[in-house]
């Protein structure tokens, strides 16, 4: 189920109307979206995108370079020259794609049609850069994607668009955003482009009394509860997979569970006891209702393993401090 803008609807490749567009962004996702553009015809003028490590060309800026267009090579537009160089382009519409800084006011003013964003949830719904672990991890049955344009809030700003996608049972943010929320986000983006350039692209405010804000989930809120029931104890579990890993506790050492699966089940088994091992490498955990298959384990500073590696049989693992 998807709800579509106002008038909306996909602008064809022979439209006339173009704007001139500034991508901002990093990584493949950004990449991507700059291809994506320039494939449906979108007149590109500048890239900003920051500087990979170790000074390495960031996969958008990368692909710029290549295209022929002006690359920004920055970790942050609040620099005056970063923001003059931004200006030069003359950008009638920002497309921020994967990008984590909030932006100054100087920014939003600089492209007169204004800026839109991709957020990888239904806004007011998990505002904040953590929006698919918190989905999963709270047991919601849905999320989705949003295009919104940018104000000087976080996620704050009208809505352009949005896509609802179902969360599946044994989904973990790696298989709902590289499946799904990925490659929706990329066309929804190309989308909202062609929306605004065709002068029907609305902005329907978010209520934010619906409005929830989660943190970035980090360390602190890995640690698994093995007094919570199966299901949340999995939906936790799943909403830190693959960042930043749940996290438990053996014999005052930290162990990062990945790659679990729930089965129902019943026993007095303490939870967070190992029951046993399987063929496939992996270990079996008591917990209430049920028993968790952990296929992969990892130690901090060590790479994944199979689970059965590094537990055995009558281990107890415990909730981390």
């Amino acid at each position: 189920m998807s709800s579509r803008p106002a008038g909306g609807g996909r602008a064809g490749r022979g439209r006339e109307a173009r704007v001139r567009v500034g991508v901002v962004g990093q990584a493949a996702f950004g990449r991507d979206v700059l291809e994506a553009l320039l494939s449906a015809g979108e007149e590109v003028v500048g890239v900003s995108a920051p500087l990979a490590p170790e000074g390495a060309a960031d996969p958008l800026a990368g692909a710029a370079s290549e295209a022929g267009i002006p690359v920004l090579d920055t970790g942050s537009l609040r620099e005056p020259a970063p923001l003059e160089e931004l200006r030069s382009w003359a950008p009638e519409l920002l497309v921020f794609a994967f990008v984590t800084e909030i932006v100054t006011r100087d920014v939003l003013a600089v492209p007169r049609h204004g800026t839109i964003q991709y957020h990888p949830s239904l806004l007011p719904r998990h505002r904040g850069r953590s929006a698919m672990n918190w989905a999963i991890a709270s047991g919601d049955p849905v999320t989705g994607l949003t295009i919104f344009w940018v104000d000087e809030g976080v996620d704050t700003g009208p809505v352009l668009l949005q896509r609802e996608v179902p969360i599946g049972p044994d989904d973990t943010v790696g298989s709902l955003y590289f499946d799904r929320l990925y490659p929706m986000g990329v066309e929804a983006l190309v989308e909202a482009v062609a929306l605004v350039a065709a002068g029907r692209a609305p902005r329907i405010e978010q209520d934010d009394a619906l409005a929830t804000y989660e943190p970035a989930m980090g360390r602190r809120h890995a640690s698994v509860d093995w007094s919570r029931a199966a299901r949340p104890l999995y939906d936790h579990i799943r909403g830190c997979d693959p960042q930043p890993g749940a996290s438990a506790s053996l014999h005052g050492l930290e162990i990062r569970l990945f790659d679990a699966a729930l089965s129902p089940a019943s026993g007095r088994t303490p939870p967070g006891t190992v029951l046993a091992r399987t063929e496939a490498g992996a270990v079996e955990v008591a917990v209430i209702g049920g028993v968790l298959t952990v296929g992969r384990a990892q130690r901090p500073g060590e790479r994944k393993r199979p689970a059965a590696e590094l537990l055995q049989p009558g281990d107890r693992l415990e909730r981390t401090a």
